[in-house]
C-alpha cells in the first residue's frame, strides 16, 4: 500500500455566480490530497494521513476520500478549521492565497500520528505541509523513520510565499531529501533548492550524493527525465492535448509514476535498487499520461483507470 502524508485542502476556485458576479467555489484539493485521489482512481491501494477537520469543509474531504478509493483510517480529526487556499488562474496557471491559522493539518504533532502498519510498501511526501510546523517536523520525523523499511518518494513542490522560516525550512528539506530514495523536482525547484552557480547536471548529482536513487526533474510541456545512479538518463514527452488548467499536474503525475512502479512489482526497497531503466520509462510514460488527461480538464480531476483503457 502506498500512504500519502500531508496537506488536505479546500481550493477556493474562482466561478461566476448565477448573478454573473464573481465568486468562490469550494473544491476539495491539496497536494498530497490530489496525488491519493489519483491513486485510488488509478485502482493502487492507497491511503491518506493528514489533519483533517470535523468542520463542514473537513467532511467534504472525507467524503471526496472516500469516494475515489481512498482509505481513511490514518487521518488524525480534529475540531480545528480546515485550511483554506484561494486560487487565482491567469492564462490556466494557479496563484494561490492560504489561510492556514491554527488549522487542523497545521497543527498536528507526532503525538498526533497513528502506528504505519507493515502493508505500507512506499510513503509520499511533498507539499506545503512541510512549510509549517508543527506539523512539518511530524511528518519529518515520520519520513525519516520509515525510509529505512519502506520507499520514501518526495515532491517539494516549492511555494515560496508559504514559507514563514526559510532557513528552517531548507534544512528540514535537506534532511528529507536525504532520506528520499526518489526525489521529482520541476526545474524550478532544483534551481531553489540548490541555489549554486552550478551546471543542470551538478545539481542533479548533488541530490545523489545526499542520497536519492532516482531523480525525477519536470520540464512542464517539455517533459521530464529520470537520473538513476550509473544508467542512462531517461526521458519522456508529454501527450498533445490542449490545455484548461494546470492545477493538480504534478500531483498526478506523481500518482501515475508511483502506480506504474506499484503495477511493475517496483514498489519496495529491494526492487527498486534493481529496477531498470526500461521500467523507469514505462513509469514516466504512464505518468505523463495521466497528468495529460488531468490538465485537459478544469481543476484538479485526475482520471480514472477505466479512462485510461
Amino acid at each position: 500500500m502506498i500512504l500519502c502524508c500531508g496537506e488536505s485542502l479546500i481550493d477556493m476556485v474562482p466561478v461566476k455566480g448565477v448573478d454573473g458576479q464573481n465568486a468562490f467555489a469550494p473544491l476539495s484539493g491539496g497536494a498530497i490530497f490530489n496525488t491519493a485521489i489519483a491513486l485510488g482512481r488509478l485502482e493502487v491501494p492507497v491511503q491518506l494521513l493528514s489533519g483533517v477537520s470535523n468542520d463542514l469543509f473537513g467532511t467534504q474531504l472525507v467524503a471526496e476520500l472516500l469516494s475515489s478509493n481512498v482509505g481513511t483510517d490514518l487521518l488524525v480529526r480534529s475540531k480545528r478549521p480546515t485550511t483554506l487556499a484561494f486560487v487565482r488562474l491567469t492564462n490556466g496557471q494557479a496563484q494561490y492565497t492560504f489561510y492556514d491559522e491554527k488549522s487542523a493539518g497545521r497543527m498536528m504533532v507526532s503525538e498526533d500520528l497513528p502506528d504505519i502498519g507493515a502493508d505500507v510498501s512506499a510513503l509520499y511526501f511533498g507539499g506545503i505541509s512541510l512549510c509549517a510546523e508543527p506539523a512539518a517536523s511530524a511528518y519529518e520525523n515520520l519520513a525519516v523513520e520509515a525510509s529505512e523499511r519502506a520507499v520514501l518518494m518526495i515532491d517539494p513542490n516549492i511555494r515560496t510565499s508559504f514559507i514563514e522560516d526559510e532557513t528552517a525550512y531548507r534544512a528540514r528539506l535537506d534532511r528529507m531529501l536525504a532520506a528520499a530514495d526518489i526525489v521529482k523536482v520541476s526545474d524550478e525547484d532544483l534551481d531553489w533548492i540548490i541555489p549554486a552557480d552550478i551546471s543542470f547536471e551538478e545539481k542533479v548529482e548533488l541530490l545523489h550524493q545526499s542520497g536519492a536513487d532516482i531523480v525525477i526533474i519536470t520540464k512542464g510541456g517539455d517533459g521530464a527525465s529520470a537520473y538513476m545512479r550509473g544508467q542512462p538518463v531517461v526521458s519522456v514527452g508529454v501527450p498533445k492535448v490542449t490545455v484548461i488548467d494546470t492545477v493538480g499536474a504534478g500531483d498526478t503525475f506523481n500518482a501515475g509514476f508511483l502506480a506504474q512502479l506499484h503495477t511493475l512489482g517496483c514498489l519496495n526497497k529491494e526492487a527498486l535498487r534493481k529496477v531498470t531503466g526500461v521500467e523507469i520509462e514505462k513509469a514516466l510514460s504512464y505518468a505523463a499520461r495521466v497528468a495529460g488527461v488531468t490538465v485537459s480538464r478544469g481543476g484538479a480531476n485526475p482520471p480514472t483507470l477505466a479512462e485510461l483503457s
